[in-house]
């Protein structure tokens, strides 16, 4: 079993090469070695690379900056899995693919199904919808997983920023009126190894295997929190808070920040497809963040 992961340097890949080492042979790629954005070299790695399995790990992610690079955040998160979609399609090899739940615009008070109609309120939302619709267009033979609120201790997420903060400041102010799902991107990779494995053990071809599956799914930690109540439980697993400056973590409101990108306020993602299509369960994001923070 050969894996083609693609997007080598994310958070979210590293604890995918790890945890799918068991799974088959993983070949990883990343910019400037390959890039996704080429639809050329995306055919020629396919190609070269031969695998039975694509991963697409690769977005673009500054949310803000988005708003003024949309071409190259289109080009990354819409115009090149489209492609990665039909190169695979031309192969038949199955492809799995991550969005994003900024593709909802946050009015909704109970979590969203994948039913429910995007509407994003950034470029990088939209961007992310229309990689979703180029990859369905493209091929019949798809997983594509909605994450919200990635993290882990590697990159540039929410909880390295908050324990970087907390080594800097007193006083940490964070907003209490955006909600969502903390998710911890080891368990990401865990359940796609899953998936994964259950699709190469199955009695049926890979590809036809994914056909029957392929949609959109909701992939997130259990429950929600606001940022506030993220930061405060970042805290309270932290150990050796002796190494910390922080004494306080005040609430504040999303119009305190000014941001180039609006933020959906609420953008919870409800899971029960996932867990009843793949037979898995969904920890509470309270004890991944603590299993997380104890390694």
């Amino acid at each position: 079993m050969k894996i083609l992961l693609i997007g080598e340097k994310g958070q979210l890949a590293w604890e995918l090469i790890r945890t799918l080492m068991p799974v088959g042979e993983v070949v990883s790629v990343d910019y400037p070695q390959f890039d996704i954005s080429d639809k050329t070299q995306i055919t020629d790695t396919v190609k070269a690379v031969a695998p039975d399995i694509v991963i697409n790990a690769s977005a673009y992610t500054n949310v803000d900056l988005a708003e003024t690079e949309k071409e190259k955040a289109m080009a990354i998160n819409a115009d090149g899995p489209g492609w990665l979609a039909a190169a695979c399609a031309s192969k038949r090899i199955p492809l799995v693919h991550y969005s994003t739940d900024f593709v909802f615009d946050g009015t909704k008070k109970t979590p969203y199904v994948e039913t429910d109609q995007p509407n994003p309120l950034n470029v990088y939302g939209l961007s992310k919808l229309k990689g979703e619709q180029a990859i369905q267009n493209e091929t019949d033979a798809a997983l594509i997983f909605r994450l919200a609120w990635l993290y882990s201790m590697r990159g540039n997420s929410f909880v390295t920023k908050f324990l970087e903060w907390a080594k800097s400041y007193e006083t940490i102010r964070v907003v209490d009126d955006q909600i969502g799902n903390p998710t911890w991107a080891r368990f990401v990779a865990e359940v796609t190894a899953s998936v994964l494995s259950q699709a190469i053990t199955a009695e049926k071809l890979l590809y036809d295997w994914f056909a029957e599956r392929n949609w959109i799914y909701h992939l997130t930690s259990g429950g929600e929190a606001s940022r506030y109540d993220w930061a405060c439980e970042i805290y309270k697993n932290t150990p050796n808070k002796e190494n910390l400056l922080v004494k306080e973590i005040k609430p504040a409101k999303t119009a305190d920040f000014p941001a180039a990108a609006q933020r959906p306020a609420y953008s919870s993602l409800n899971c029960k497809k996932m867990e009843s299509i793949f037979k898995m369960h969904v920890p509470i994001w309270k004890d991944q963040l603590a299993n997380c923070l104890s390694l």
